[in-house]
């Protein structure tokens, strides 16, 4: 039996997200991919909190696909640094830098 995550990330757009999970549907890097939102998002960025509404991505995918996953978000998404939770080490270096 092959390993599966889930991977998180965010969008700003409803229509961000329908695309992200649309191209990680359509390409087979992820079995599904569920879209929720809207949510608030409250983050420290560059060195001030913000506040903005997105929209949750959970895909279930595999270990081996984790890599295209994460590719393909970062392709079509509109962010510095795409919130990817499941070992993305831009994201996790953010995380660290923000709480002490």
């Amino acid at each position: 039996m092959a390993d599966c995550v889930q991977v998180l990330t965010t969008a700003g757009s409803e229509e961000e997200a329908a695309r992200i999970a649309s191209l990680l549907v359509e390409k087979k890097l992820a079995a599904c991919v569920q879209v929720v939102g809207p949510i608030v998002s409250r983050f420290r960025w560059e060195g001030a909190v913000e506040e903005e509404r997105e929209w949750q991505c959970l895909a279930k995918t595999t270990v081996a696909a984790y890599d295209a996953v994460e590719a393909a978000i970062r392709e079509v998404h509109s962010y510095d640094e795409p919130e990817i939770v499941a070992g993305s080490p831009g994201y996790l270096a953010w995380i660290e830098q923000n709480v002490d």
